[in-house]
């Protein structure tokens, strides 16, 4: 992968108003070490920065349940074509294309700074959830390790936490997971919207097998760390059919899902123009669909999520009931 400019690095920008309050710095001032990755990292380039901060709030006007996140990476080599996080990497003046999936911003202090922040007599210990922006488990994650170490800590300390991932890397953790949910609330899930082959390889083509992730969530249940799954997203002609649906329900009442909630495809400014570009490659004839669905709106429909819910919810029920 041929390496940024350096015209194009020295316009990197640190400031980020997405994770905390405006124009405050998020890296220290030092710009960031850029280095190739090499053997099994060899197609990625890593940012590696020091974060002046590591516990972000989320934004007052979210709605989101948590208030607080943890990211220790920014951008995700998982390249999941609909990505809501990929806008992220703008903030940066990088794209939010091949940059998003293979620059990929590493906060190489991030434990010590959970451990400075959780320590800090301010905090309350109010509910951490990682994987918000980017998947913490992502393939990084192998070489610098962050996402272990925070959950030590954060075990250590007792502070609860959830993870949401793609990655069946989480079971590297199994121990530290293990001792944490012992100590503190934790919660785990895995995104899986299909256990179709094809749309898998097309949607997600940096993840592990959707099966994969089933068969590792079963794995943390047996280790005592509670898991669930967010049947998500689901794509609008893509991975909505009867017999996909079916197949998907089937899928997570074998591997134990009491219950799950399908997602409909979520497409904000910034990642539709991406997921409609990689959509006219794969999918030409699905763009007409796309136009009418997600013209001047982020969420599908409230009559397609419906029809989408509804259908699913009856493939559920019907798999939980033979089985």
């Amino acid at each position: 992968m041929a390496r940024a400019s350096e015209a194009a690095r020295a316009q990197l920008r640190w400031r980020l108003a997405d994770e905390g309050a405006a124009q405050q710095p998020l890296f220290a001032e030092e710009g960031p070490t850029w280095r190739a990755g090499h053997g099994e990292f060899r197609d990625l380039e890593f940012l590696e920065v020091r974060a002046q901060r590591v516990i972000n709030p989320v934004p007052p006007q979210s709605r989101m349940s948590f208030r607080y996140t943890i990211n220790a990476y920014r951008g995700c080599s998982h390249a999941c074509r609909y990505c809501f996080a990929r806008p992220t990497h703008e903030y940066l003046n990088l794209d939010a294309g091949r940059d998003f999936e293979r620059r990929i911003v590493v906060k190489v202090n991030a434990v010590e700074r959970v451990r400075a922040e959780v320590q800090a007599k301010r905090w309350a210990g109010e509910l951490i959830a990682m994987g918000t922006n980017t998947d913490p488990y992502q393939r990084c994650e192998g070489k610098y390790r962050l996402t272990r170490g925070i959950v030590e800590v954060l075990g250590q300390a007792r502070n609860p936490f959830s993870i949401l991932t793609k990655s069946t890397l989480i079971l590297r953790d199994l121990d530290v997971l293990a001792e944490a949910a012992r100590q503190t609330t934790v919660h785990t899930a895995f995104s899986v919207g299909t256990v179709d082959d094809e749309v898998w390889k097309l949607s997600e083509p940096g993840t592990p097998h959707p099966r994969r992730r089933l068969e590792a969530l079963a794995r943390l249940r047996e280790a005592g760390v509670p898991t669930g799954v967010l049947a998500a997203p689901i794509l609008p002609g893509i991975s909505d059919s009867p017999a996909q649906l079916e197949a998907l329900a089937k899928a997570l009442v074998e591997a134990g899902v009491e219950s799950a909630t399908p997602i409909v495809l979520h497409l904000r400014p910034g990642v539709r123009e991406e997921y409609l570009r990689w959509l006219a490659d794969v999918r030409p004839d699905l763009l007409p669909k796309y136009e009418e669905i997600y013209r001047r709106r982020s969420y599908a429909p409230k009559a397609i999520q419906a029809e989408i819910t509804t259908r699913f919810r009856s493939a559920f029920d019907a798999a939980r009931r033979r089985r």
